[in-house]
């Protein structure tokens, strides 16, 4: 019996445009995205591939609003567009390349685990920077946690995944299965399917602050139906032990119950809490 050819040392190389298609950084429900090198100059991006056969009208009309909001966006804290392309049933788009990948992938246990206040507080000044920005362009993120917040190895950090953004705080959905988020950062009104606003992104910056002081957000212990429950239900959700007092000043803030009385993102930006966490670093 012949003996089997050696295994080519090459294997299939996947271009998209003008890029070459690497590893697979990450994955979720409707995307995966790649680690990419753009052939023409050697610089790396991250490629979001997206399936498109037999994706229904109303989904489809997300991805394309996703792409046309990404494309005027400019911002230091917000992730860069670099283009978009169609290859026969999938959308590939080019984004800035994060080195260190999603905070909610930082925190976790396996790697660094929860932070201490003095860093959450860096990410959070540059988080609130962000949502300032998208604020003040009539853009509500109404999908803010840790997977979403990205930062470069500079630790800088880069607001993405704008896929259930909505502009002037149009809310849609129909009832629970229809509200747009992920339900342990999701704020009462938009569970409720209320009018919402920029003040649901502030009620997920105080989420996410949990979910970065003890690797998981609120109710991450309740399955998600009854955490939506609870969330609708209590006054706040509960806060961590051992945090300073200006933190949970901080923290009842982003959950007040009416969003008109939760501050503006720029209001956030000059705490308490974050003024002293400046302080306490800079004299380091």
């Amino acid at each position: 019996m012949p003996a089997s050819p050696p295994a080519s040392p090459h294997h299939a190389v996947k271009r998209v445009g003008n890029h070459i298609l690497g590893e697979l950084i990450g994955s979720g429900a409707t995307s995966r995205v790649h680690k990419a090198v753009d052939q023409r100059t050697g610089s790396i991006c991250a490629v979001k591939e997206i399936p498109l056969r037999g994706v229904p009208v109303e989904q489809l009309e997300r991805i394309t609003s996703e792409v046309e909001l990404l494309s005027r966006l400019e911002h230091a804290n917000i992730v860069k567009y670099e283009g978009a392309v169609r290859v026969e049933e999938c959308l590939y788009i080019m984004l800035e390349y994060a080195e260190n990948g999603s905070l909610a992938r930082t925190v976790h246990p396996s790697r660094f685990g929860a932070f201490p206040e003095s860093l959450c507080a860096v990410y959070v000044a540059q988080v609130l920077r962000g949502l300032a920005y998208l604020h003040s362009q009539g853009v509500v993120h109404r999908d803010i946690k840790g997977a979403n917040i990205l930062t470069t190895k500079e630790g800088v950090v880069k607001l993405a995944d704008f896929g259930v953004a909505t502009k002037g705080g149009r809310a849609s959905g129909d009832g629970l299965s229809g509200a747009l988020g992920t339900p342990y950062w999701m704020a009462p009104e938009v569970i409720e399917m209320r009018s919402v606003t920029a003040a649901a992104d502030i009620w997920s910056v105080g989420c996410t602050i949990i979910e970065l002081l003890t690797s998981n957000p609120p109710y991450f212990d309740l399955d998600p139906m009854p955490a939506l429950f609870r969330i609708v239900r209590d006054e706040h959700p509960p806060l961590p032990t051992g945090i300073s007092e200006a933190l949970r000043d901080f923290l009842l803030l982003c959950f007040k119950r009416d969003p008109k009385d939760r501050p503006s993102a720029e209001e956030l930006i000059n705490h308490t809490w974050l003024m002293d966490e400046h302080k306490v670093l800079a004299e380091t």
